[in-house]
């Protein structure tokens, strides 16, 4: 089984829940500005990014 996390926020807390074999995808710090867009894309907020490491904790 693997957990995985996307959160819109700082990942620190999810690492207790996902452990060493799951995989967090998390703003890594605050204070950008950009359209939301540009941001969700700098963080790995992505369709193309999402599915590659979920399948990848799949394989």
């Amino acid at each position: 089984q693997t957990l995985r996390c996307r959160e819109a926020l700082q990942g620190d807390f999810w690492y207790k829940y996902v452990g060493l074999d799951g995989d967090i995808i998390a703003m890594s710090d605050f204070g950008k500005s950009a359209p939301g867009a540009q941001l969700m894309a700098h963080f790995g907020f992505t369709i193309d990014n999402v599915t590659a490491r979920a399948r990848a904790l799949l394989d």
